[in-house]
């Protein structure tokens, strides 16, 4: 299972996780902030939950280039 949780609040809209995962994440035209897509919010913590390994990759390099580092990626 691999959990990725974006505190979106907190996005600058640098557009680094959008570049180096297009299949999980976009810009909002509304606010200009990064959307994780099919997500499920909680208290301002966008959490996705995919049994698909295959995402792990390009999911830790975005978090790695997010410069507010509001992206977390676990493997379980």
């Amino acid at each position: 299972m691999v959990i990725i949780t974006l505190q979106r609040e907190k996005c600058i809209g640098c557009n680094y996780c959008v570049e180096l995962d297009p299949a999980h994440y976009r810009m909002s035209k509304k606010d200009g902030k990064s959307v994780l897509l099919k997500s499920v919010n909680n208290k301002g913590f966008h959490t996705l939950k995919s049994a698909n390994h295959n995402i792990l990759e390009k999911s830790e390099l975005a978090a790695k280039a997010c410069p507010v580092k509001i992206i977390s990626v676990k493997e379980i």
